[in-house]
């Protein structure tokens, strides 16, 4: 009798971890990585967002791509990204705060600057996911217009 209940319990054991590992990992923050550069000075990365459902957690990995290539610079990943952000200048974020609220918002202008060419179809269909119990959060790989950012900021007076 003992042995059974100790057969189930190595049987079940694993099945109990994955499935608590699975709900942990949407409470987890993943860090934008680099996977490639191109010669146009825009650089691919994977970003991931979490949102309450798959497309807020989508819109919220494109964002955070483009932040963490203004503000933080790519640590992770491929060497062959610029890893330097764009603004060096200390707390630029809260220096111009409403300029970056409106570029940051819903339907801002950051979607100029990302874009979801680099993603193989079967990335779309199969994103990577995790989720926690009240929220969702998506991989997805996409190319940000760094140059492209860069030129936008110096425009607006940002980026001197």
């Amino acid at each position: 009798m003992k042995t059974i209940h100790l057969l189930l319990l190595f049987i079940f054991l694993p099945v109990v971890k994955i499935v608590a590992q699975d709900k942990l990992g949407g409470n987890y923050n993943y860090e934008t990585e680099c996977y490639g550069a191109e010669l146009d000075g825009s650089i691919t990365v994977k970003a991931w967002g979490n949102g309450r459902n798959r497309f807020d957690a989508v819109e919220q990995a494109k964002k955070n791509a483009v932040r963490d290539v203004v503000f933080k610079g790519i640590q992770n990943g491929k060497s062959v990204c610029d890893r330097s952000p764009i603004l060096l200048e200390p707390n630029a974020q809260e220096r111009y705060q409403q300029y970056f609220f409106n570029f940051f918002a819903d339907n801002g202008e950051y979607k100029n600057f990302v874009s979801l060419k680099d993603e193989r179809i079967f990335d779309k269909i199969k994103r990577d996911k995790k989720s926690a119990r009240e929220s969702v959060t998506h991989g997805l790989v996409v190319r940000v217009l760094r140059y492209d950012i860069k030129k936008k900021l110096k425009a607006d007076g940002i980026l001197k």
